[in-house]
């Protein structure tokens, strides 16, 4: 049993420390709206009221955060987690972030002898309370071989991607082919359906063929039924698509593609679905058509 700091507890925060807890692993939970720990509580956590009071005499820190504002702010603004944190203890960082985030994370934590990973999730919320993420990892390798069994529980694979930054690296790499095979399948089905093709009959095709995908495969499903409940809100695919971009723009790599993207999913954010799954910046390509996939 090893005992977990698990700060912030939103889609994938919630899935991941019950995981944790069913595990075996005494966990205790912090966040900044208190009411959202009481389920965790409920399977076995003890609920902390402030950051440094959940990281005290934790073994592991482990956070998923919404974005790189909201890991800077827990680390080195109001949640001051790099005041609280104690030499020997391993951090854990779950979030998509730009790789200059993860060594800024990496500097400041090795100034107070504490070792770092980053180690962002691909999947969203069924994968995360299923324990069905895939994890890419930065950091030491001896530091990722250690905390492995702790990450069993929360994923189908993990990835050990090189030295600091190479998960946050490789998370943006994965990204980008997640806003490609989104774009993909909403021009597929539009297309499709402008040409008189039956929606399922073009799914049925898609399952099967060499250039089948989960991705094809869910959210083609949910388009036909028009289902855009959130998984993963499209306001932080924006986020991602622009952490790509300036990624991309870092080491003078052209993304022409992803660019075009972005104005889509800008556009999506814009018409209000911001909140809605990152899927549903499909409408603003079936406006633009003229017509709806499913209807």
């Amino acid at each position: 049993m090893t005992n977990i700091a698990y700060l912030g507890l939103g889609i994938m925060g919630r899935g991941m420390s019950a995981n944790l807890i069913k595990a075996g692993h005494a966990v205790t939970v912090w966040n900044r709206t208190s009411e959202r720990c009481q389920p965790l509580v409920e399977l076995g956590a003890r609920q902390a009221a402030t950051p440094a009071e959940a990281v005290a005499g934790a073994d592991v820190i482990m956070y998923c955060l919404s974005d790189d504002r909201a890991v800077a702010d827990l680390v080195w603004g109001e949640g001051r987690l790099i005041d609280a944190v104690s030499p020997g203890q391993i951090v854990l960082d779950l979030t998509t972030v730009h790789p200059d985030t993860s060594r800024a994370e990496f500097a400041a934590f090795a100034e107070r002898r504490v070792e770092f990973l980053d180690a962002p999730v691909f999947g969203s919320k069924n994968e995360a309370a299923n324990g069905g993420l895939w994890i890419v990892v930065g950091g030491k390798r001896e530091l990722y071989d250690q905390v492995l069994p702790l990450l069993e529980p929360l994923c189908e694979t993990t990835h050990y991607m090189g030295g600091n930054a190479m998960g946050a690296s490789m998370k943006l790499v994965g990204n980008l082919v997640v806003a490609f095979q989104l774009e993909a399948i909403g021009e597929a089905m539009i297309l499709a359906t402008k040409a008189g093709l039956d929606p399922q009959d073009v799914l049925g095709v898609l399952h099967v063929t060499d250039f089948k995908s989960p991705i094809f495969d869910g959210v083609g499903g949910a388009l036909v039924r028009r289902d855009f409940d959130v998984n993963f809100a499209l306001k932080l695919m924006l986020k991602d698509a622009n952490l790509i971009s300036r990624f991309a723009q870092d080491l003078n790599v052209p993304l022409p593609g992803v660019a075009a993207i972005r104005e889509n999913i800008k556009a999506g954010v814009n018409k209000g679905w911001g909140e809605e799954n990152a899927s549903a910046f499909i409408k603003h390509l079936e406006e633009s058509a003229g017509v709806q996939v499913g209807s």
